[in-house]
This record gives structure tokens, C-alpha cells and sequence, in this order.
């Protein structure tokens, strides 16, 4: 009874204040900001309630809501395959028994960890029209440069190769997904004369399929919520956030101009809560998609 008494204790001194931090730093401000997207709240005055007029102006009348919508989407259908494909692909190469593979691991992960206002200044710098590298390097062959960084066709393309960049996170776990694929598998098939292609097709994606789904998810729930990287870059380009003509206007951009730039908070509530109920609907058809590919591949 003593034992069963000091278990209880002990898990009310580490699960309560975790539980209490919970309680007052997540649960209470996403249940307020849901009562806020019910709202007309400018901070000057006290919230009022308006029920859902928030998101009947953002799905009828906002002209910026569609336009952020669509620039989000397109960024998250083209940067998340290829930036599987790019740390899927590093990772294999990596997984290779190479003279200093830990150095070289350490090398291809680093871009990972700095900030991604560094990419856009860095890639700003590279796509910039007026004396950019690359319009110096084109000049070199003949060729006339353009403004990509200006150009309302050429900005989200730009943005899209600044992020895959920072391809380090899911490289690694696909390292240990790969670790964690037995050896004798391949030495089987490569006895049975399977080439390396047959070998990665039916040994090495079959295996690492949940590693697969969970970057996957990752990966789309990051592109949804991309902010920081168009921020910066509008900043470096000396743009209006979102330009040029709303061609890198994401999601989480034209929320954070609503609540901090027009402080329409329950405006951006609504959004967020919208971009929350979208985030899991994406997740929940990837892990039915996800659990009907295991089947099949079984």
C-alpha cells in the first residue's frame, strides 16, 4: 500500500505540473482562440460575438483567403515530393559503407539547423535580377537574365528550391529507417539474382514504408504551415509580405497579417482554426491512404 502510495505521488509530482503547463499554455488558448473565431475582436475593444460571420467573409468575401489558399497548396503538392525524393535519395546515398560517413552525414544535415531567414537572404542573393549570381553566371553563356525574385511567375518556384534545401530532419530518419532493414534480405535476394532496383522496390520500400508516411505527414503539415521562409524573403527583396502580386502570399503569412498587421484577431482565429480542421483531414486520408498501400504491398 506504501509502494502503491509513493507510485501515485511520484506521478502527480511529474505529470502535474506537465499536466497544469498543458492545461494553461495549450489547451485554454486554443479553446479561447476557437471563441475568438466566433468574434469581432480588435483588441482596442472587447470581443464580440458575430457567430460565423468570420468564416463566411473568408470563404465569400476576403479576397486574400483563396489567393493564400492557393499558393499554399501549390507549394505543398510540389515541394513535399521532391524534398522526399531528395532526402530518400541522400540517404541512400549516405547509408553506403564510404570512408568518413559520419562527417559526411554531419555535412548534408547542417543546412538543417540554421534559420530560414539565412536561405533567403542567401538565395536572394543568388536569384536577385539586378547582379544576382545566377543572371551573372547566365550573362557568362549569353544568356539575359530575368528578375526572378520579382516576378509574380518566378517567386513561388524560387521559394520552393530555397526550402528544399533544408532537407537534413527527414534524411535522418530515413537513415534509421534504412539502419533498421536487415541485411540478410538483401543478401538473399541478391543471391536469387534480384538487381538493385528489384532490391529496393521489394525489400527497401516495403520496410521503410512507416518512415515513409511519417515524413510524409511531417512534411505536408510544414508546408501547410509555412511562414518564416516567405516572411524572410519578402524582408531581403524589399517586397510587400506575400508579393510579388500575391504570388508567395501563403497561408501562414496572410494569418499573421491579419492578426498582427490589421489585428483582426477573430479574423485570424478563424483562419487558424480552418487551417487546424484542413491539417487533420490531410493526415487522416494519409493514414487511410497509407494503411491501403501496407494491404496491398502485403
Amino acid at each position: 500500500m506504501n509502494t502503491r502510495r509513493a507510485d501515485r505521488l511520484c506521478f502527480w509530482l511529474f505529470a502535474g505540473p506537465a499536466l497544469a503547463g498543458f492545461l494553461a499554455f495549450s489547451l485554454w488558448p486554443m479553446l479561447y482562440s476557437l471563441w475568438l473565431s466566433f468574434c469581432q475582436y480588435e483588441v482596442i475593444a472587447p470581443p464580440r460575438f458575430i457567430g460565423v460571420q468570420n468564416y463566411v467573409y473568408l470563404f465569400l468575401h476576403d479576397p486574400s483567403f483563396w489567393a493564400s489558399v492557393r499558393v499554399t497548396l501549390a507549394f505543398t503538392v510540389v515541394q513535399v515530393p521532391l524534398a522526399l525524393i531528395a532526402a530518400l535519395a541522400f540517404a541512400l546515398l549516405l547509408h553506403q559503407p564510404v570512408k568518413a560517413r559520419g562527417f559526411w552525414r554531419a555535412l548534408y544535415f547542417l543546412p538543417a539547423i540554421l534559420p530560414q531567414a539565412a536561405y533567403a537572404v542567401i538565395f536572394g542573393y543568388i536569384f536577385q535580377g539586378d547582379g544576382g549570381l545566377l543572371n551573372q553566371l547566365l550573362a557568362l553563356g549569353g544568356i539575359e537574365g530575368k528578375a526572378w525574385t520579382m516576378s509574380a511567375g518566378w517567386a513561388l518556384p524560387v521559394l520552393i528550391m530555397m526550402s528544399l534545401w533544408a532537407f537534413g530532419y527527414p534524411m535522418v530518419i530515413f537513415l534509421a529507417g534504412l539502419q533498421a532493414v536487415p541485411r540478410e534480405l538483401f543478401e538473399a535476394a541478391h543471391i536469387d539474382g534480384a538487381g538493385a532496383w528489384a532490391r529496393f522496390r521489394h525489400i527497401t520500400l516495403p520496410l521503410i514504408s512507416p518512415v515513409i508516411l511519417f515524413n510524409l505527414v511531417m512534411g505536408v503539415i510544414a508546408a501547410l504551415k509555412v511562414f518564416d521562409l516567405a516572411y524572410a524573403f519578402s524582408i531581403t527583396q524589399n517586397i510587400p509580405p506575400g508579393g510579388p502580386a500575391r504570388a508567395t502570399l501563403f497561408y501562414g503569412l496572410n494569418l499573421y497579417q491579419q492578426a498582427f498587421g490589421f489585428f483582426h484577431m477573430g479574423l485570424a482565429s478563424a483562419m487558424a482554426w480552418l487551417l487546424f480542421l484542413f491539417i487533420m483531414v490531410v493526415t487522416a486520408i494519409n493514414f487511410r491512404i497509407s494503411r491501403r498501400w501496407v494491404h496491398y504491398e502485403n
